[in-house]
């Protein structure tokens, strides 16, 4: 029997992964870790210290001594022990992210540091590579998709929400450039990993999505 259970959940901006993520972890009891806040968490700190994007040694230093948390019993992210959770959730942040997640020094550091949690406790990690890099072992692995326009829109509402005042246009360009870049990018592309059940999110609701997840939990716990 597993000491402990990893559920792995992948997919592109907007599939609906931080919010499915969240409520099984709540629903198992499971720790919720979000690999793209870690990311994001990382560049917030380079853009504060006024370090290039461009200097991959010096953002793998910043990732390497990045002291990064997750508030118990919620979504919060702490920074060096600041909270950091909205501050993290800036479209600049947002693009400044995709560019540091790109450079191979920086994946190595974080892809420790989320295995290190991993191996202390059940968790539900999502990002755009635990299943194929950091957990390709995890008990369960999941694929999260949507078409183009419904992650436009969510991702729009989602920032909307935090108060942003956004265009349909400029969010569909932002997704397109993540989605290009997650894909081709040379350390740890976005991809399906073997095994990995794919779930199209784009007609489901959130609780049909959990239940299916839930399921696939339930039956690797037999």
């Amino acid at each position: 029997m597993l000491k402990h259970l990893v559920v792995a959940i992948d997919g592109p901006a907007g599939a609906g992964k931080s919010t499915i993520a969240r409520r099984v972890a709540a629903k198992m009891g499971f720790v919720y870790i979000d690999t793209g806040a870690m990311y994001r968490a990382v560049a917030l700190w380079a853009l504060r210290q006024n370090v290039d994007l461009s200097e991959a040694g010096r953002l793998e230093e910043l990732a390497q001594a990045a002291r990064i948390e997750f508030a118990p019993g919620a979504s919060g992210v702490l920074l060096n022990g600041a909270d950091v959770t909205e501050a993290i959730r800036s479209p600049e942040i947002s693009q400044a992210a995709s560019r540091v997640s790109s450079i191979p020094g920086v994946r190595k550091a974080l892809v420790e540091k989320q295995r290190e949690m991993g191996a202390r406790q059940s968790v539900v990690m999502e990002g755009r590579d635990i299943g194929s890099v950091v957990f390709p072992d995890a008990g369960v692995k999941v694929f999260l998709d949507a078409d183009p326009a419904e992650r436009t829109l969510r991702r729009a509402r989602e920032l909307e929400q935090q108060g942003e005042t956004v265009r349909a246009e400029e969010v569909a360009e932002q997704i397109l450039e993540r989605d290009q870049r997650d894909r081709t990018r040379a350390a740890a592309p976005l991809v399906q990993a073997p095994g990995a059940v794919y779930l199209d999110t784009t007609r489901l609701t959130l609780d049909q999505v959990e239940a299916v997840i839930l399921n696939l939990i339930r039956k690797s716990l037999r």
